[in-house]
């Protein structure tokens, strides 16, 4: 019976911020969703949200069945999955298809959204089993190496999800225990390249017709330079963050969504806004930071490194794309392309999302059986202690009973 009762196995609160961001998608997505469905998508914007619905279902199941697997068998499994989606980015690089890989007459996904998700568990599974010191600069460019082949494979098809990559891994190797000088000190070189790269943008890359390079320069410009009486995602956004106000204007009252493509997808936290108010998106980024809370705290108590450190890598990739796109939604950044985890529109980024979180599950539940079974060991022993304790009370009992005895014979 206790059996059929833990079916949600793991840590309860991450169950229920799941199943927050969850309900939040399914009423958000359908609200935003008639354009693009109609325009992009050429379909009927019911049958493009069961779909959505589809996915969220799929992934709360894959969720539940990966939180009952043991999260060491995910260390070996980890090196080919990332080895396969490494495989996928160079067929998309050399095809030249963007983002996207097409299985003909199946379907099609993201090989970047594979390959961040199993380059967090392959490096939590290299650092625990290196057997050399991590303060090491050798060690530290051999476990930094594989985190640059994806970067570098991800980025000329999506810079943000590659950027992202790379600094949710660099935050793993802080986690890692790896030498914090020598960690500073290529800090410091990748923030020089990275504003080197931002200048180079604004100012050289719309003159260079390579690549995204000059949609990458002209997101720059019109995030410093925003032009209020153009017509763009990032404008309506703004537009419909302004109309929502603190209380927002009522769920399925959106004007700007129906006017935008990607309302359903990177810019569905304007349109939340939009409808329900700055309050309830302080709300949903209460529930982001509650979510990478209960991580640090399942990272803390496991015992093994590599369940700790998957638990952490994890936990601050989904945080960190959160912050990211609620902050384009605002204003705070140029347009990225990154979907809110949970709540936009679903697909390979939400499904392969919710695998990292079964894998966080299936830590935060071994470390509940690891607690029981110490807890059983610790009343098992003093269930022992306390059949021993009677038997020396008895003894001295009886003493005392015969000291008597042989008092009153001797008076």
């Amino acid at each position: 019976m206790r059996r059929k009762l833990n079916i949600l196995a793991g840590d309860k609160a991450l169950w229920v911020i799941f199943f927050l961001l969850s309900g939040i998608s399914l009423v958000a997505v359908y609200s935003t969703i008639g354009l693009s469905a109609i325009v992009d998508l050429n379909s009927t914007p019911m049958h493009i949200f069961c779909r959505h619905l589809g996915f969220v279902v799929a992934t709360c199941i894959a969720v539940v069945l990966l939180s009952h697997v043991n999260y060491r068998r995910f260390a070996p499994l980890s090196k080919w999955v990332l080895y396969l989606s490494v495989i996928a980015l160079v067929i998309v690089l050399i095809m030249g298809t963007e983002r996207w890989l097409v299985i003909p007459h199946m379907t099609r996904f993201q090989p970047s959204e594979i390959a961040k998700v199993a380059l967090i568990v392959f490096m939590a599974r290299a650092i625990a089993i290196n057997k050399d010191p991590l303060d090491d600069s050798r060690t530290f460019v051999k476990l930094l190496f594989p985190v640059l082949v994806v970067f570098l494979l991800v980025t000329p098809a999506n810079l943000s999800t590659g950027l992202l990559i790379l600094v949710a891994s660099y935050i793993l190797l802080f986690f890692g225990g790896v030498n914090k000088r020598l960690w500073w000190r290529c800090l410091i070189i990748v923030l020089l390249v990275a504003v080197a790269a931002f200048l180079f943008l604004y100012f050289v890359g719309s003159h260079i017709d390579v690549g995204r390079i000059p949609t990458w320069s002209h997101r720059l410009q019109s995030w410093v330079h925003p032009n209020p009486d153009e017509l763009t995602q990032e404008n309506m956004a703004r537009m419909a963050v302004a109309r929502g106000g603190m209380w927002g204007n009522g769920i399925g009252t959106t004007i700007h969504g129906r006017l935008m493509t990607q309302a359903h997808n990177d810019f569905i936290f304007a349109i939340i806004i939009e409808e329900t108010g700055l309050l309830a998106a302080l709300g949903i980024f209460a529930l982001y930071a509650w979510f990478y809370f209960r991580c640090i705290r399942i990272a803390t108590a496991c015992k093994g490194q590599f369940g700790s450190l998957c638990v952490a890598g994890i936990g601050t990739l989904i945080l960190l794309q959160a912050v990211i796109n609620m902050s384009v939604a605002v204003g705070l950044l140029p347009v990225t392309g990154q979907t809110l985890p949970f709540i936009s529109y679903g697909g390979s980024a939400y499904l392969f999302l919710g695998l990292g979180l079964g894998v966080i599950q299936s830590v935060a539940f071994d470390n509940k059986k690891q607690a029981r079974k110490a807890r059983a060991e610790v009343l098992k022993a003093g269930d022992k202690e306390s059949e021993t304790v009677p038997d020396n009370s008895a003894k001295a009992n009886n003493a005392t009973i015969e000291n008597k005895a042989s008092n009153n014979i001797q008076s």
